[in-house]
């Protein structure tokens, strides 16, 4: 499965579960539930990834978590937050440039679904979505 079929899907299930819960829950709440949610879909979600890091030939297991991490290819990232900011997506694209991954997405839970993928970041047309290249930058 592809990166955007896995976006997709991801999509998909991020915008039904806050449709069901609604604003305003914890984000281990959101977590929880969208990660069995995504596992319902046939999909290999993992809550809390230790990713590890690299720095002058020392390696360090667990640099960040990611919140959600779908089919090993997709990072999801939970914030319970009014907005995201742009300190948000350079913590998304830092993580897609650690990891080596090409898609990630933050779920705004207090309102809608972001996307970042690769660098560069622009707003789609619905205005809660925000698509990052990395390719871009």
């Amino acid at each position: 499965m592809t990166e955007n079929e896995i976006g997709k899907l991801v999509v998909d299930s991020a915008i039904a579960v806050h449709r069901e819960l609604g604003p305003g829950l914890l984000e281990s709440v959101y977590e929880v539930i969208l990660a069995h949610h995504l596992r319902q879909q046939g999909m290999r979600a993992e809550r809390q990834v230790p990713i590890p890091i690299e720095y002058q030939r020392v390696k360090f297991d667990e640099a960040f978590r990611a919140d959600i991490l779908v089919e090993g290819k997709v990072i999801l990232e939970l914030k319970s937050v009014e907005q995201i900011n742009q300190v948000h997506k350079k913590q998304l694209q830092t993580y897609l440039r650690l990891t080596g991954l090409k898609l990630g997405f933050f779920a705004q839970l207090r309102g809608g679904l972001n996307e970042a993928r690769d660098r560069a970041c622009s707003q789609w047309a619905c205005g809660r979505l925000t698509l990052c290249d990395l390719g871009a930058m």
